[in-house]
């Protein structure tokens, strides 16, 4: 080899050097800045509508999701970066705020709790990690091809409910809510972190040892996976864990509440169908949710804006949807049907629409303390362990065991 061919060599093998290390330093420099996304890439953020929705698909996560999505949204995360949701086009806007609250709401500190009364790391390392959670058209029954293109943690339109629709206030199982499932799936994977594989890809080994002892004790006491073909697969995936996990939440949070067709949750596969249940048949599944999740439902619930009629926070078991919504905490009534909200024990936050709306109460209206704090009225149940503090926007009426009693 000539002397001018190994100059030119060394000078080429110098500039692919230069690039590399460019692009690592823009990688480091510009992933921790609020405004660019975990590869560097600058966000638009005037693309967002007041959903937060945007129908711009970053170019970084590849033609795959460009091609094959129209429409995205995210969570930003402490260290600047983004936890990408994309949606194919037969997913509603209502669907995706659902997807990105459940998440947000996993993600939320839990104050007092041994692992989540800081989860910043979590949400870190999933933006790092560049995690990316798929709203996919139908149903998962491998009739998508792009669910095998992309590599993301799947949930499909069939299997998403919204807090107001029909499939929701019908607890509707031929499209049973998967959301809570298939996030914490995503959650676990790429946040919490498995064991048992090549790399640890997430910042809570401690955790995901308690998690993986309670599945363990599930399996030896016959608690959960009583489908054995089912439990070989999931040991051949290393997935054991994440669907035990995601069994104990779905009950804990009271998915399986309402439905009739056997004993136990996740249709039968786990042995408890209720929290209650969950604490008392599996009393250590019962302690690992308690050290990261919160118990109730954090963020706030856009209700259905078809939903006509009332929507209630507090437990009844002749509405099948109330074995759910009993944790939720906070809603605001989307459209302008005329809707009332009856509250639950957990200081809800209640916002109207544009249609006449009224609050349900216990007790009579003698026992309730009513307040004005600006444009908002504030209604304090004075017994306790029962109504609560409830902060009211947009809301005309306050119903009341004796009487009716309109917001002036």
């Amino acid at each position: 080899m000539s002397k001018k061919i190994k100059v030119i060599i060394a000078a080429l093998v110098a500039i692919i050097l230069l690039v590399v290390v460019a692009g690592i330093y823009k990688f480091d420099y510009l992933s921790g800045k609020t405004g660019y996304d975990v590869d560097g890439n600058k966000i638009n953020e005037s693309s967002f509508n007041y959903k937060g929705i945007s129908t711009k698909i970053p170019s970084s996560l590849g033609k795959v999701y460009t091609k094959n999505f129209n429409r995205y949204t995210r969570l930003k995360t402490p260290n600047g970066g983004s936890i990408h949701i994309v949606a194919q086009n037969k997913i509603t806007d209502g669907q995706i705020v659902r997807a990105r609250n459940v998440l947000s709401h996993y993600l939320t500190d839990y104050p007092g709790s041994k692992f989540g009364a800081d989860k910043s790391a979590v949400a870190n390392k999933m933006a790092e990690n560049n995690a990316v959670l798929c709203l996919l058209n139908g149903q998962d029954d491998g009739s998508n091809p792009v669910a095998s293109q992309a590599n993301c943690q799947p949930l499909y339109q069939n299997e998403m409910q919204v807090e107001g629709h029909d499939w929701y206030m019908k607890q509707d199982y031929e499209h049973r809510d998967a959301t809570f499932e298939e996030i914490l799936h995503f959650v676990h994977d790429n946040g919490i972190g498995i064991d048992g594989n090549l790399t640890f890809k997430g910042v809570l080994p401690d955790y995901q040892k308690d998690i993986r002892s309670a599945q363990k004790n599930g399996l030896d006491n016959d608690l959960w996976g009583r489908d054995k073909a089912w439990i070989k697969e999931l040991s051949r995936e290393n997935s054991l864990s994440q669907e035990y996990l995601a069994s104990v939440i779905d009950s804990y949070y009271g998915l399986w509440g309402a439905w009739s067709e056997g004993e136990g949750g996740m249709r039968g596969v786990y042995i408890a169908k209720t929290r209650d249940e969950v604490k008392s048949k599996d009393s250590q599944g019962y302690d690992v949710v308690g050290k990261f999740f919160h118990p109730y439902l954090t963020y706030n619930a856009q209700i259905d804006a078809n939903l006509n009629g009332n929507f209630s926070l507090k437990f009844d078991p002749k509405k099948s949807y109330t074995h759910h919504s009993q944790y939720l905490k906070d809603v605001t009534l989307l459209g302008k049907n005329n809707n009332s909200v009856t509250v639950n024990q957990l200081d809800n936050h209640i916002t109207g629409n544009s249609g006449e709306n009224t609050v349900i109460f216990s007790g009579e209206s003698s026992q309730y303390k009513i307040t004005k704090d600006g444009a908002k009225t504030i209604v304090t149940d004075t017994v306790s362990d029962r109504d609560g503090k409830n902060t009211l926007s947009g809301v005309e009426k306050l119903h009341f065991s004796d009487k009716i009693v309109r917001i002036k």
